[in-house]
């Protein structure tokens, strides 16, 4: 069960015409969308085109110069403490406890918003239960990543914001990670996910922002923005066949988790 959803709501996630600069730089220039409820939402972007800086404000984690934005109803500037208790955040390696084991971070994350959580079950969730007595800092990359995923569900939140959540991960692990996310969306739960990998968004995303220099530059489905590009008369120099080499790596190893 999910996070109780604001009633009248039909979005979870409203921006319009957001700003924030840090001296001259305009790091996000009057971007404005929205997020629906359920839907896996992804916003694309070279470094410093303002991904960042928009995703912690939506988080409550940094005050914009204007414009306005609200989670669930919420507003973000006015109640960042009640935004922080219907989104999960997936932290960073540096955030979490070097002296205690998986379940029992978890334990102390849960806690923190005054819930009591099965431990076991989220790392089931993420093929971590075996793991539960291990230290994070003796799990692979991709087991830390993936709890690192775990641990944005400690609260049960309505809204996911997940950061680059297959950097690093090899062809399996991020296939896995694929598939908990089209579980969060099949579960209710509405997903923020910022990535550089094309080929993910358009494998995960209901529509995808691309923002450059601070702006939103396009926002649509990714099939309709490529559908756009190619009646703009783009065409590939090089003709894509049927598999790739990331095809050829899971078909010989597997498409199993190996941990």
């Amino acid at each position: 069960m999910t996070a109780q959803l604001n009633a009248n709501n039909t979005n979870i996630i409203q921006v319009n015409d957001l700003r924030k600069s840090y001296g001259s730089l305009k790091a996000v220039d009057g971007v404005s969308f929205s997020v629906g409820v359920g839907e896996v939402f992804g916003i694309l972007g070279p470094n410093g085109a303002g991904k960042t800086t928009t995703v912690e404000i939506l988080e409550g984690m940094r005050a914009p110069d204007g414009g306005t934005a609200t989670v669930n109803g919420i507003d973000v500037h006015k109640d960042p403490r009640g935004v922080k208790q219907v989104i999960g955040i997936q932290l960073q390696s540096s955030a979490f406890f070097d002296r205690l084991n998986l379940s029992e971070i978890l334990d102390v994350m849960a806690s923190i918003y005054k819930k009591q959580v099965d431990s076991l079950a989220l790392l089931a969730n993420v093929e971590l239960a075996d793991r539960s007595k291990a230290m994070f800092r003796d799990l692979s990359g991709g087991q830390k990543q993936r709890f690192s995923v775990a641990s944005t569900l400690v609260n049960d939140p309505t809204l996911l914001f997940l950061d680059e959540p297959t950097t690093g991960l090899d062809p399996q692990a991020r296939r896995h990670m694929w598939e908990l996310i089209k579980q969060f969306k099949t579960e209710g739960r509405t997903v923020l996910l910022t990535t550089h990998y094309m080929e993910e968004a358009a494998e995960l995303c209901d529509r995808v922002a691309i923002m450059d220099h601070g702006k939103i530059v396009a926002m649509d489905r990714p099939a309709e923005l490529v559908s756009d590009l190619i009646n703009r008369g783009f065409r590939k120099e090089r003709i894509e066949t049927q598999a790739n080499l990331e095809d050829v790596f899971l078909d010989i190893t597997g498409r199993a988790l190996q941990n």
